[in-house]
């Protein structure tokens, strides 16, 4: 305090009494924020106890993150204190999100070992926003459907083009993980061709009076029957498996024609698209039952020489 009876601080005095350096109150002052309330004789900047004041809630606001634009409102009355929080409260999720999702790409090129340009994609695959991700999901649907909705099984079609990718806004890193692996596999060319026949030999057996559903039933079905006969002990080759398939398919059916279909539509890619489907929503996959379908193939391969 200076020696004048004024009760006024310099600036030094006021980073003792604070715990500030002379150095920040000095870039403060500069920047506006903290003016001084007169000089000395000699020039030097001097602060009352309402500086003192005003000084513990500059620093608090920045403690808190707040910019120095947003502390001079704040200062100025153009904006309340409750206003400039719940302002830097958005900001601080969006940075969270962000900072979220750059966890959990690197979390995930490291357990993958990835090059730079895998982490490249990763990171840019993980940031796309929900509209950017449907719309990958969109494209993909429109691929595999185009001229053949009209016979498709409703239900198989409503799975497919109404999947939704819902990646949280703070995804772990197996989320990340199976949401990149998604997005590369939907746009793989020999994916979506595969995908594309599999809905091409569902529409190719239906008819005008085939119920919606039936092939759920049908895939329903398969597990229920082959699983009996897993449980049993049944091999494909042996002739207690017989009675499983005419169950099954029926005593006329084109086995060879069935055999085909199974082989186009239950494959490793598919089973493992909608496993990432659910790894990315948060859910735990549904069972793929890949051994009850390879029972039956195995089966009717063994009696039509596939």
């Amino acid at each position: 305090m200076i020696d004048d009876g004024t009760g006024l601080l310099t600036i030094g005095e006021l980073a003792r009494a604070t715990g500030l350096t002379v150095r920040t109150i000095r870039y403060w002052s500069d920047e506006g924020v903290l003016p001084p309330v007169a000089r000395s004789p000699g020039g030097y900047r001097l602060y009352d106890t309402a500086s003192a004041a005003r000084l513990e809630l500059v620093r608090t606001l920045r403690e808190l993150g707040l910019g120095l634009d947003a502390v001079r409102e704040v200062l100025a009355g153009e904006r309340t204190v409750a206003e400039v929080a719940a302002a830097h409260v958005v900001a601080l999720d969006a940075q969270i999100r962000s900072l979220k999702v750059t966890r959990a790409v690197l979390s995930t090129v490291a357990r993958r070992g990835s090059t730079t340009e895998e982490m490249t994609l990763m990171n840019k695959l993980a940031r796309l926003s929900a509209a950017e991700r449907r719309r990958i999901m969109e494209e993909f649907a429109a691929e595999v459907f185009h001229g053949v909705d009209a016979t498709v099984d409703p239900d198989i079609e409503h799975r497919l083009r109404h999947t939704l990718v819902d990646l949280p806004d703070d995804p772990t890193p197996e989320q990340v993980d199976a949401w990149v692996e998604l997005a590369e596999l939907v746009r793989d060319p020999e994916f979506r061709a595969r995908m594309r026949r599999m809905v091409e030999f569902n529409a190719r057996g239906r008819g005008p009076d085939t119920p919606p559903g039936a092939t759920m039933w049908f895939f329903g079905r398969l597990v229920e029957l082959a699983g009996r006969a897993r449980a049993e002990g049944v091999a494909p080759e042996a002739p207690e498996a017989e009675p499983f398939l005419v169950e099954l398919l029926g005593p006329d059916a084109d086995r060879a024609a069935v055999l085909e279909r199974l082989e186009a539509t239950f494959h490793t890619e598919a089973n493992r698209y909608r496993e990432l489907i659910a790894l990315v929503n948060g859910r735990d996959p549904q069972p793929a039952h890949a051994e009850d379908f390879a029972w039956v193939v195995a089966a009717l391969r063994w009696r039509t020489g596939g």
